[in-house]
């Protein structure tokens, strides 16, 4: 899975080469708001950054001016700072750090004016629907608004530049791992002069990928997995006073324009209200949590069989023996876990290495998933534009993620992708995730800017994963990756598993870190609790517990990258709901029949079509219609996730008989 960090208002680069044929600057000047009528009053609004608005009644003209002002303001301001984030991100540095910062301060206090200026209109009536919901996105929109002094507003861009960039070029040195990794060859000395001490030993140092590596090598003992576990969170300790402060600063910005704190804000942007939203995503958990507790429980019975009952008890599993660095997902331990072991099944990874694919080639083929749809081709400014590797010579932020730098309306596209691929098989399927986004901007890329977003954020993250599960025996057999095989039982089974692991594994992972944050953002969690409440929904939620103790003085949430770099996380719990939703009407509409999980969209037009016509919505009708457009339903529905995971959950109830299960 891939993370994108996407800011809507500022536009949310979605959250996986130094910039390529653009500018890059601290910030361009604001575009200033249009002067009020000669021989009007003027009322100021309060705060540094407050600009003459017209008193009086509002006027429906007068809002039609202030959203096509806002249009052409958004773009500026948004193309600034994509452009400076892109430069950070693939060329770290402390001057790019400052760049960011510059254009992250700039676009904070344009958006947060402008929410504020927009509350003259907030209940004018006759406003036409399209000048209506672009309003009311404005004011809903923003991740992260300004607080009103600007000392503290750039205090606040500068804290996220800060933890962002602390996050990405983390390392954790250690000689007791240093089997894992070749340290560098140490220079020969020729004769150091008399009296100075022999060159030192070169320390081994980690990175996160490195140590993710580590819990996945079959050659790692549980101890070196520990510390490899325990290592990756040492980068986060500094961050804890730094994340304590960026709260309260943005929680005054969320104030400042109405609401309680961030965490309100964030969960009112889904045509619902709050509280409608949380007791939603509890009924959608309700309908998934007997399949992963089934899953969990059969893991356990497995890992015990690994490691032994005496390191696996029968509660809470411990955190770092599931080959991922959070326990996120679980692909990493797919072979302790498989059904049946010695059915032969298909290696993608191994496939993939056989064709000589490279990272563009496997960019090549998720393209021409959807170019099989129907779908228009990538511009040739995505080739020469996009991150596809990690270069040697500069450090650069990882994280998978899928961009777009453009903001200028009609035909002009630059969309990207940036990630440090690997040729395997989960690289392979995050490439048709970060491909999602990127389709999805081409197709509402000619709407009013404010529109040019998912129907809620899920959708955005929800696009490309539906695709990626087209990603079939079938589908690699016709792309000649892997070659056919007849159906059976026993393989049917592997395969489910294989993609349980990933999808289903996710769910509680997906709902907790914004469950977390929510609380935070309130005040219910203080800063004194921010390690103990983390891990007490961990284990509420996941059934996971940290290999060993873990006091306030460690701050584990900012060792996952959504923390520290401020992206809302919930929409990846909706997105792995909506895909399946989405995938079975997408079967529908390309005639499939039989069982949903042997379904590929792959080369139905009529599918493409009907994915294109919703992609070209953005966010200008509220979520339940686009959903309906593609759907024919208006509410998120975990049946089809269940439908498609059935066979899987009927083997799963048979393994876990007479065990002992929960936590």
């Amino acid at each position: 899975m891939s993370f994108r960090n996407r800011s809507v208002w500022v536009r949310r680069v979605a959250c996986i080469t130094v910039l390529a044929g653009a500018a890059c600057s601290g910030g361009a000047p604001l575009t200033p708001s249009p002067p009020a009528p000669a021989g009007t009053d003027t009322v100021v609004l309060t705060g540094p950054d407050a600009t003459p608005v017209p008193s009086g009644p509002a006027t429906v003209d007068e809002a039609k001016r202030f959203v096509a002002d806002l249009d052409e303001g958004l773009r500026k301001i948004y193309r600034e700072q994509a452009r400076a984030d892109w430069i950070n991100q693939t060329y770290i540095t402390s001057d790019t750090d400052q760049l960011a910062g510059d254009a992250k301060d700039q676009q904070m206090a344009y958006v947060t004016r402008k929410i504020k200026e927009s509350v003259r209109f907030k209940d004018l009536a006759g406003l036409p629907p399209d000048v209506a919901r672009q309003l009311e996105l404005l004011r809903r929109g923003t991740d992260l608004p300004a607080p009103p002094d600007p000392k503290e507003r750039r205090e606040l861009a500068d804290l996220g530049v800060s933890m962002g960039s602390t996050y990405a070029t983390g390392e954790y040195c250690s000689d007791t791992l240093k089997k894992f990794k070749k340290a560098p060859k140490k220079k020969e000395d020729k004769g150091a002069p008399t009296g100075k001490a022999p060159t030192e030993k070169p320390k081994v140092c980690f990175t996160l990928g490195e140590l993710s590596d580590i819990l996945e090598d079959k050659t790692a003992t549980y101890e070196e997995r520990r510390e490899a576990w325990t290592g990756w969170r040492t980068i986060s300790v500094p961050m804890k006073k730094q994340y304590e402060r960026f709260v309260e600063l943005g929680n005054k910005g969320a104030k400042s324009i109405g609401y309680k704190d961030l965490g309100e804000l964030w969960r009112s942007r889904y045509d619902m209200s709050p509280a409608e939203l949380e007791a939603d995503v509890e009924r959608l958990w309700q309908q998934v949590k007997p399949l992963y507790d089934d899953l969990h429980c059969y893991a356990r019975t497995r890992l015990q069989e690994k490691w032994g009952k005496d390191k696996i008890g029968d509660k809470a599993l411990p955190a770092h023996v599931f080959g991922n660095m959070w326990s996120q997902a679980w692909g990493g331990i797919a072979k302790d876990l498989k059904p049946y072991p010695h059915e032969a099944s298909s290696d993608i990874t191994e496939a993939l290495r056989r064709k000589k694919l490279d990272a563009r080639g496997m960019v090549k083929l998720g393209e021409g998933f959807f170019t099989s749809l129907g779908l228009k081709p990538l511009p040739d400014t995505f080739w020469e534009r996009s991150l596809f590797v990690k270069p040697e010579d500069r450090k650069v932020e990882c994280h998978a993620s899928a961009w777009d730098l453009a903001y200028m309306g009609g035909p002009a596209t630059d969309v990207r992708i940036k990630m440090c691929t690997k040729v395997n098989e989960e690289d392979f399927i995050t490439i048709h995730h970060e491909l999602g986004h990127d389709y999805y901007y081409l197709y509402y890329n000619t709407l009013p800017i404010l529109f040019q977003d998912g129907a809620n954020d899920g959708f955005h993250e929800g696009i490309g994963d539906t695709l990626a599960l087209s990603v079939t025996p079938a589908y690699l057999a016709d792309l000649k990756v892997l070659p056919k095989t007849k159906d059976n039982d026993k393989a049917e089974i592997n395969v489910l598993m294989d993609r349980a692991l990933d999808k289903v594994a996710f769910l509680p992972f997906g709902l907790l870190i914004d469950k977390w944050r929510w609380d935070v953002f309130s005040g219910k969690i203080s800063p004194q609790q921010y390690n103990k409440a983390w891990w007490d929904l961990v284990l509420k939620y996941q059934g996971i517990a940290p290999p060993e103790p873990r006091g306030e003085d460690a701050f584990d949430p900012g060792a996952k990258y959504h923390v520290p770099a401020n992206v809302p996380y919930l929409r990846y719990f909706l997105a792995h709901i909506y895909q399946f939703q989405f995938h079975r009407a997408l079967c529908k509409a390309a005639g499939h029949t039989g069982p949903l999980h042997k379904c590929s969209i792959f080369k139905s037009e009529e599918a493409g079509k009907k994915l294109a016509a919703m992609l070209a919505m953005g966010s200008s009708k509220p979520w339940p219609e686009a959903m309906k457009a593609l759907s024919g339903e208006t509410k998120a529905d975990a049946s089809a996730l269940i439908e498609y995971f059935a066979p899987l959950h009927a083997w799963l109830k048979e393994q876990n008989k007479g065990k002992q299960c929960g936590w």
